[in-house]
């Protein structure tokens, strides 16, 4: 029982190591195509430009602020989504992503419309999965997933795809309210409507049964 408890461990710390990587890198991706930010960062951007203009605060401080404080209100509403992928996302992320869009820039430095659209697709593709497997590892998640995530856990699971086209067509709303629609693109919107829909399918099909066990699938995710 205790080999089968740390092997569990193993591969749950693994699946949230490899999903937050290929997340990270998907980022890159995503940025290189030109076609606008993910629907938490239209928000996030458009809401950092405020608070430059009236704090003085550079993005990054600004960004930095914001998580803390989102990451204070998931501490008190659902202190079970803070962990390894949560410490993972404060501090890797940004290096893993920084990366992959230099590398980008090197392999397509003036990608045409055609390259654009299919580094978009697959960024978008590649962070569904990646994002599967680092919330199906239950070790933690970013602030802004805490959110659908725990919504998803008290309504129930299958309308996480539902909930997390709301938040992010939410956001997508807040960002043009606040003077961002220059932040929005079609990446933006296509995120915004299939990234949920993508995650369900992923977590089903390959994380669960990666974690669980395609026998015992269900009977894990209980």
């Amino acid at each position: 029982m205790k080999k089968w408890l740390k092997g569990e461990e193993l591969r749950r710390m693994l699946m949230t190591l490899f999903g937050v990587a290929v997340c990270a890198f998907s980022v890159g991706l995503f940025s290189h195509s030109g076609m606008g930010v993910d629907p938490f960062q239209v928000f996030a951007q458009s809401l950092g430009r405020h608070a430059k203009a009236g704090l003085g605060l550079d993005y990054g401080t600004f960004y930095m602020i914001l998580n803390l404080a989102m990451l204070a209100g998931i501490f008190f509403w659902n202190r079970s989504k803070i962990g390894l992928g949560t410490v993972m996302n404060i501090f890797l992320v940004g290096y893993i992503a920084t990366f992959s869009e230099r590398l980008m820039q090197q392999i397509f430095p003036a990608p045409s419309l055609p390259v654009r659209i299919a580094l978009l697709a697959v960024g978008v593709v590649v962070m569904c999965f990646g994002s599967a497997f680092y919330f199906t590892g239950d070790l933690g998640v970013s602030t802004y997933d805490a959110v659908a995530l725990t919504l998803s856990e008290r309504t129930k699971q299958k309308y996480f795809k539902y909930i997390r086209i709301a938040t992010d067509l939410l956001c997508v709303g807040m960002g043009w309210i606040l003077g961002g629609p220059d932040k929005i693109g079609a990446g933006t919107m296509i995120t915004a409507l299939f990234m949920g829909p993508l995650i369900s399918l992923f977590r089903r099909t390959a994380a669960e049964p990666i974690r669980y066990g395609r026998k015992e699938q269900e009977t894990g995710k209980r």
